[in-house]
């Protein structure tokens, strides 16, 4: 396995496993706490694994926390995403910045997206299960959302969206979002 660096967000890595394949399929190692360790994360913060399926086209986020954030692995364990990441740490040197990958169960590569980023997914395939691993009990009272057309951001989107929460499609702008984050 290993790290690389994601230019567009600081802070931002591409965990990149050795899958080992033969007439069975194949077999990878999807977290090593030393690889983690590498890059100066701590494995042990991560505290809740969760998993969501979703149907082709079924677009989730953009999704922040407030207060101390949250950061996450992100991992698309069957099927195909297309995943954006968005910077919204006033203090990054990337601040504001959208970046976009492709994660699919046919790679298994885990993108760690850090406290305070935005993250929103869309289901490329038939199924897609993404995986999250979360450095932080979920608490409801801080979720953030923020509308994945924002003019703004310009996420380009690579499909029609056929379903999302209704949460997501009352979401605010990005300028709203932030404007009620810091009061």
């Amino acid at each position: 396995m290993k790290a690389t660096e994601v230019p567009a967000i600081d802070g931002a890595y591409l965990f990149e496993p050795t899958p080992y394949a033969d007439e069975r399929g194949f077999f990878c190692r999807t977290f090593d706490s030393d690889v983690v360790r590498s890059v100066g994360l701590d494995p042990h913060a991560f505290v809740q694994d969760s998993l969501s399926r979703s149907a082709r086209g079924v677009l989730r986020g953009l999704h922040l926390r407030s207060g101390d954030g949250e950061a996450k692995l992100v991992r698309c364990s069957y099927g195909k995403i297309f995943d954006v990441v968005v910077d919204l740490r006033k203090d990054s040197p990337t601040y504001r910045n959208v970046a976009s990958f492709e994660l699919s169960g046919e790679t298994q590569v885990t993108l760690y997206v850090p406290a305070g980023c935005a993250h929103g997914f869309q289901a490329l395939t038939g199924t897609a299960d993404t995986a999250y691993r979360i450095d932080r009990p979920h608490d409801p009272t801080e979720d953030v959302t923020i509308a994945f057309d924002d003019p703004e951001l310009a996420i380009p989107w690579p499909l029609p969206v056929t379903s999302m929460s209704q949460r997501d499609r009352e979401a605010p702008s990005l300028a709203k979002a932030l404007l009620h984050q810091e009061s």
